[in-house]
């Protein structure tokens, strides 16, 4: 999926959508709920399918944070995740607190974003890290399958981030704003 090919800032106003729209399509049936897409700021963008290295490492990181997930926090995985109302996009794993909850969840107050990113590597790279940091998502880390390396943003500031590290799969990271029990090292995990 080239970055580029998904850009459509210069679009009319009125070819952009809102949230609603996209959901009372899908209600009509004029969408189909399934399909695999993301509104950015009014645009709808085509998501690359899911590989199996992707639903693996997935399965596997949210296992072990389950069973590690400390009172007060909560894991939602494959969450549409409504960033204002022209905007949401698919996350494969967001961390937040209990208090807050999946409907108070925004940009800034959600503990960590977790993409992994098979296909889809430089897209959640550029553009979808961009859209996180301009909606002030402190800490998103981007799971990349093929070269089992972690790459961390932190610190969102004018539509970038500030802090962006890789680490080697072996390496623990752990996060800035959620518990301490969602760090991780892809070394450990239980991979079939």
């Amino acid at each position: 999926m080239n970055d580029s090919s998904l850009r459509r800032d210069d679009a009319p106003a009125a070819d952009r959508l809102t949230v609603a729209d996209v959901e009372a399509r899908i209600a009509s049936g004029m969408m189909n709920p399934r399909e695999r897409i993301e509104l950015l700021h009014g645009e709808l963008v085509g998501m690359a399918a899911k590989s199996a290295r992707h639903e693996v490492v997935k399965n596997a990181v949210l296992a072990l944070w389950y069973r590690a997930c400390p009172a007060g926090y909560m894991l939602a995985p494959e969450l549409k995740f409504r960033l204002s109302s022209d905007t949401f996009v698919e996350v494969d794993i967001v961390v937040y607190s209990e208090d807050i909850g999946l409907a108070g969840l925004a940009g800034d107050n959600v503990a960590l974003v977790v993409e992994i990113a098979d296909e889809s590597l430089n897209y959640d790279l550029g553009r979808k890290a961009r859209l996180y940091a301009s909606f002030g998502v402190r800490e998103i880390w981007v799971i990349d399958v093929q070269q089992r390396q972690v790459s961390v943003f932190r610190d969102p500031s004018a539509g970038a981030y500030r802090a962006h590290l890789q680490h080697d799969g072996d390496v623990p990271i752990a996060p800035a704003f959620a518990p301490p029990e969602f760090a991780l090292a892809l070394g450990q995990l239980q991979i079939n």
